[in-house]
């Protein structure tokens, strides 16, 4: 196998990444794909028999792909031909394909890389079949794409697909262990930190030893806490002009005094803006906002009248498209207020950041292909307008993931109708639950 840090012309002293330093030499030391190389796994099962097919490693970045083919190429003894389809074009391709031959025709093997396959286009995949079928390469393709959508079902037919899974929590702390195990060193954060460090990962191995690097490289004593540690890895927000402090204050009284319902004081800092020269198209941006921060699904109407007032203001121009936006102003200003779907907002896009890339459940996905049926997609889904009353009560969250409650409408105007249905699919919900339990 061809040691790339070796053929770039450095010695064993000069400085590795850590990724490179940590990268697996068996495939045993590959952490969170043991469905594929344990001993029960196809590779595994392949390897174990001394005959290794052509395969395609689909799976999110960072998981392991080119390692495994590395190691593959390396147990099976075979030749490691690495190429990329992002740099390589048909020339490439016929110049791996010639070194393939020649190897074979001294008794050696070659397991051509290819990484990004499904960038290349159909007629470069067609050009793989001919020495696929003679066994003149062992093919392993890595993608982040579907392989039913992006690969031509003739090369699919040749190869098997492997699908590569995210790494989970346990996989990411194992990587982390031996970050430390590596270097000698601890990493100085807290629990809560190190967590963290994980979410920040969002499944990707390389990412996260990239990440504990930089940490490392801080030579902090004191352990940092999840803030600090933000602060550290994460770009620092631009801050706003000093020069446009007024601009913002003003805005900021502007908003405050909507939401806290007093009409007279909006329009009086609706106006000041104005006075002052604020482009009216800015004012009719925050009011659609504020439509939708401050009032939500109490009045419906209330974004619907902001956003027609910015229309409005668009056709007429000033100072006629002014008072439209003085309309649209007053009447969220008086309108009941719920900042219900706005929390909800925030609190899911926490939870999002913080679960990463986890799939939908499968059976909510769909099925076009046959390989996804037998992946289990779209299996057990109930069709929800066939079920009684139209819910089916069925779990669309991930799997593994706790159901959550984001939306909690309090109640104010319309939202009081919208809190009694969701609390009838809430007990339906719960309902269906129970009479699923198998019975003892």
């Amino acid at each position: 196998m061809t040691d790339l840090f070796s053929a770039a012309g450095l010695d064993d002293n000069a400085p590795q990444p850590l990724a490179d330093r940590l990268r697996p030499k068996t495939l045993s030391d590959v952490i969170g794909q043991d469905h594929l190389i344990g001993a029960d796994g196809p590779i595994g099962r392949m390897l174990a028999n001394k005959r290794l097919a052509s395969m395609i490693l689909w799976g999110p970045p960072g998981v392991g792909k080119t390692t495994i083919a590395q190691l593959l190429a390396a147990g099976a003894g075979l030749e490691f031909d690495p190429i990329s389809a992002i740099f390589s074009g048909v020339k490439d391709l016929r110049a791996a394909f010639d070194r393939a031959e020649k190897r074979r025709q001294i008794g050696k093997g070659t397991l051509l890389f290819v990484d990004e396959i499904h960038r290349f286009n159909k007629a470069q995949q067609d050009g793989f079949l001919p020495f696929v079928e003679r066994g003149i390469v062992t093919l392993v393709g890595a993608t982040t794409e579907n392989p039913s959508f992006e690969l031509n079902g003739a090369l699919l037919s040749r190869c098997q697909v492997m699908v590569l899974k995210r790494l989970e929590d346990t996989a990411l702390e194992k990587l982390l262990l031996r970050v430390e195990a590596e270097t000698g060193e601890k990493l100085a954060l807290s629990n809560e930190a190190r967590a963290s460090l994980k979410d920040m990962a969002d499944g990707d191995g390389r990412y996260l030893l990239n990440l504990a690097e930089e940490v490392l490289s801080l030579g902090g004593v004191s352990p940092l806490n999840p803030d600090e540690l933000a602060k550290l890895l994460q770009k620092r927000a631009p801050a706003y002009d000093k020069d446009r402090d007024e601009h913002y204050n003003m805005a900021s009284a502007l908003h405050k005094s909507v939401r806290g319902s007093d009409p007279d004081a909006a329009l009086y800092w609706f106006c000041r803006m104005l006075e002052g020269g604020e482009d009216p198209l800015y004012l009719a941006r925050r009011i659609v906002r504020m439509a939708s921060e401050e009032v939500g699904l109490a009045d419906p109407t209330a974004l619907m009248i902001a956003g027609e007032a910015a229309r409005t203001y668009e056709r007429l121009g000033s100072p006629e498209g002014e008072l439209a936006l003085a309309h649209a102003l007053v009447h969220i200003t008086t309108s009941p207020k719920s900042n219900a779907v706005y929390a909800a907002y925030k609190l899911a896009r926490k939870s999002a950041a913080q679960t990463g890339s986890l799939m939908p459940p499968k059976h909510i996905l769909n099925a076009p292909t046959s390989m996804m049926k037998d992946l289990g997609y779209n299996e057990g889904y109930k069709y929800d307008h066939d079920q009684e009353g139209s819910f089916s009560g069925q779990n669309y969250f991930p799997d593994g993931m706790q159901r959550q409650s984001y939306y909690q409408p309090d109640g104010a105007g319309r939202e009081a109708s919208i809190r009694d249905r969701m609390q009838h699919w809430s007990k339906r919900r719960a309902e269906l639950a129970r009479q699923s339990e198998p019975k003892r």
